[in-house]
């Protein structure tokens, strides 16, 4: 009777096996994984160079698992496991607290810091010395800084990041926005902050700019999609409910418009076909450009703002326009620093270097 169950066992492993093969073999191939927010692995062309290299079977083994049939459902059964059968605090880095995913970051790596340091020195050096201009820093903290220590997750040394750019930077005056922050100010499953609650810290950058910022009351809050799923979402791959993303509107901001340096094209500030894209945080000018000017018709000055930036400065930036004539963009990420006078000219402007935490302890990104 046993070796009979056995025999049965078998034969249905076996089925299931071979069900899965079929129907991975004959399914068409996905492009992109929406949850992970990137290209996945075609089937790899055979050669015999490709075969004799080695190179087919690498990129054949990398074919089949992104191609797995139902790969996110594995992907989240693994996640649940390990979560709350193993009892693993992470999961691929990312760990979930009080309803929000972040990502572990430590230790500093203090030549990183050094190196976003030297580059932001080196266009100081290059542009701005001698033009008179208002130069300030701050540093925009990740949502460890909000979660890791408080739930006792290894987080990176905080105050010696800060103090470094600020030492690094003695020619601009760093301004410290972590105390109009909390968590709640942060998408629960993305890395990014929450355009609509930010009117505190624009207030503060503001203020130490010398200009006025938008206001609570002065904005129309306006829902931009109910179905937001941020980046660790997909990195984490636990179930998540979607969240609301929402972009601020009144009179001023409508009547700015978005040039961008590399298209020489006008936009808005916000970019709504991005919402049905990987990305939708990406409703933000746009996204990701290396060289955007915002220009305010209804400016009470002739003040112009550099602002040198990462992904962040994206939903920031609408909210320090009121005053100022134009605010320009720059993404040392997707443009050379050295070849920025090609495009602009400093002539004393006030200036803003604000990064994440994030970039700034990851910055060979910065070109």
């Amino acid at each position: 009777m046993n070796h009979k169950i056995r025999k049965i066992g078998i034969a249905l492993l076996a089925t299931l096996w071979l069900g899965v093969a079929i129907i991975a073999w004959f399914s068409p191939s996905e492009d992109i994984s929406v949850s992970e927010r990137r290209p996945l692995q075609q089937m790899p062309e055979l050669s015999t160079d490709s075969l004799l290299g080695g190179n087919f079977m690498v990129k054949f083994g990398d074919y089949t698992l992104d191609q797995f049939p139902w790969r996110d459902d594995f992907r989240t059964v693994k996640s649940l496991f390990a979560y709350y059968v193993l009892g693993q605090k992470d999961n691929n880095g990312i760990y979930m607290e009080d309803g929000y995913a972040a990502k572990l970051e430590f230790p500093l790596n203090t030549t990183s810091v050094n190196y976003a340091v030297n580059k932001f020195n080196s266009i100081y050096q290059k542009y701005l010395k001698d033009t008179n201009s208002n130069i300030y820093v701050t540093v925009i903290p990740d949502k460890g800084y909000y979660l890791g220590e408080k739930y006792g997750y290894p987080t990176m040394d905080y105050t010696a990041l800060f103090e470094k750019v600020s030492i690094g930077m003695p020619w601009a005056d760093m301004i410290d926005i972590t105390s109009t922050l909390d968590i709640t100010d942060y998408y629960r499953t993305d890395t990014h902050w929450r355009q609509e609650k930010l009117f505190d810290t624009a207030q503060t950058l503001c203020e130490a700019l010398g200009v006025s910022s938008a206001r609570e009351g002065e904005c129309a809050i306006v829902t931009a999609t109910q179905s937001f799923y941020g980046v660790y979402y997909g990195q984490a791959a636990l179930p998540m409910d979607p969240e609301d993303l929402y972009v601020l509107e009144n009179g001023i901001l409508s009547a700015c418009r978005v040039y961008n340096h590399e298209t020489k094209a006008y936009t808005g500030l916000y970019d709504l076909q991005k919402l049905s894209g990987l990305d939708p945080y990406d409703v933000y000018l746009s996204g990701p450009q290396a060289l955007l000017t915002i220009e305010n018709p209804n400016a009470t000055t002739d003040r112009e703002l550099i602002l040198f930036r990462d992904s962040f400065g994206s939903s920031l930036a609408p909210l320090l326009v009121k005053d100022y004539k134009t605010v320009t963009l720059v993404d040392i990420r997707y443009v050379s620093s050295q070849m920025l006078e090609n495009y602009l000219a400093f002539h004393g402007q006030d200036v803003l270097f604000a990064y994440s935490t994030l970039i700034l302890n990851s910055s060979a990104v910065l070109k």
